[in-house]
């Protein structure tokens, strides 16, 4: 028979087990860690996972990082700096892998933020149809907002969108459900297509490519998953080829409504613009002193790097978002210029530090989100506030406090249901 000591030493055991299978680690039998390529990168320590302590460029190792108290968690995994995409050209669109016969077929899918959606956006989709080959196609834009990089809310950004691209007006998908590139995939398998085209910028591909196949076999079941390249953007060029949502929000904080308008296609009349360009401006919030490197990063890397490097943002333990594909995690890990994060759910993910914002949206207390949207954020103290407003037994005006995990919310009366279970509580004789 197993001792009590020996029984919560396995369990342990199994807790450290259990978390380093979420994060893709493989054991040596011995306590020992591996990441995919065989180097060790982690031991089992009191039952719990302990990281090495390892930075790494490309190329090189960093110098260790020193352990302090707000950074006792660092690299789940070794992992090399995102190589930027290589300069030489690739095709404009690369042809999708010919489709299984087993499922529903293939689903072409097209997620981003589209913030403010611009013409660039608008090569994006025609590259994407012609994906498609008139088989099934949809367009999902991200839910996120907040006034520096995200300014219009979903509602009114696919308004526009389906102003500005009319010929993709049903296949513009307005599902407050799909708030990351995995809710995409799972409602796709859900739906029972055998193959998805995923179609996105070649600045993201990379990055797409391996979320998606990584958890293939365990969040979605596909035959083939295909990340397919738009096609390159250079992002100093003129016109289409170099137009991007940060440099409309940099036109939009400058007050120049010509330049906005170039980022813009002919399918929006002038009026429409301009009621666009002072939607963007409004929901910005425009204060003096505003730093361009918050509201637009690509095009002020500079500062963005030096604030980066100073640890004034994206600090080990912060929660931070992924604006490509929606993703939210806590920070375990800062490269040179990127991120190591693991979401609830111990799903991990890296990002370049252009392409993250801090994750606010758990301190959102309002019962809407927006005028006329209900908070259906879960663990937020707007959507607890939503929730008592539509249970029957709750009523407003009472101001005894109603206790929610760390935190107080007044404004709502208990008295109803606790006169319902006292009412039909069994009495002890």
């Amino acid at each position: 028979m197993k001792s009590f000591f020996q029984f919560l030493s396995e369990a342990s055991q199994s807790q450290a087990a259990m978390q380093a299978q979420k994060l893709g680690l493989v054991s040596d039998g011995h306590g020992g860690w591996k990441d995919k390529k065989g180097e060790y990168v982690a031991k089992t320590e009191k039952g719990k996972l302990k990281f090495f302590n390892q930075r790494q460029v490309s190329g090189q190792k960093d110098p260790d990082q020193v352990r302090t108290p707000a950074n006792q968690q660092v690299a789940a995994t070794q992992v090399k700096a995102p190589t930027p995409p290589p300069a030489a050209k690739r095709p404009e669109v690369q042809e999708p892998k010919p489709q299984t016969k087993s499922g529903n077929g293939t689903l072409t899918v097209v997620f981003g933020r589209f913030n403010p959606p611009t013409i660039g956006h608008e090569k994006l989709l025609n590259s994407a149809s012609k994906v498609a080959a008139g088989g099934k196609f949809k367009i999902y834009p991200s839910r996120t907002q907040d006034p520096k990089k995200n300014p219009l809310n979903p509602d009114t950004k696919i308004s526009f969108m389906r102003k500005m691209f009319p010929k993709y007006g049903e296949q513009i998908i307005n599902d407050e459900n799909m708030k990351t590139i995995f809710d995409v995939l799972v409602r796709a398998n859900e739906e029972g297509y055998s193959v998805v085209n995923i179609v996105v910028g070649s600045d993201r591909q990379a990055e797409f490519e391996n979320l998606a196949n990584k958890y293939n076999g365990d969040l979605y079941e596909f035959d083939e998953i295909n990340v397919i390249s738009a096609g390159v953007r250079d992002a100093d060029a003129e016109g289409v080829s170099g137009m991007s949502a940060s440099k409309m929000r940099k036109a939009a904080t400058e007050d120049d409504l010509s330049s906005f308008r170039q980022g813009i296609p002919k399918t929006l009349d002038d009026a429409e613009t301009e009621r666009l360009f002072k939607a963007v401006k409004s929901s910005m919030k425009l204060k003096e002193g505003h730093e361009l490197w918050e509201i637009a990063p690509k095009c002020d890397m500079k500062n963005l790097r030096e604030n980066y490097v100073k640890g004034k943002i994206f600090r080990i333990g912060d929660r931070v978002e992924n604006l490509n594909t929606g993703m939210c995690g806590e920070v375990m890990r800062r490269g040179t210029n990127y991120l190591i994060c693991v979401t609830e759910d111990g799903h991990m993910f890296k990002s370049w530090i252009r392409d993250v914002m801090e994750y606010t949206e758990v301190r959102v207390e309002r019962k809407q989100r927006v005028p006329g949207k209900p908070n259906t954020l879960i663990g937020t103290g707007g959507y607890f506030k939503y929730a008592t407003d539509m249970t029957p037994g709750f009523e407003k005006g009472d101001k005894t406090n109603l206790q929610y995990g760390a935190n107080s919310y007044s404004g709502y009366n208990q008295s109803n249901i606790k006169s319902f279970i006292n009412k039909y509580k069994v009495k002890s004789k």
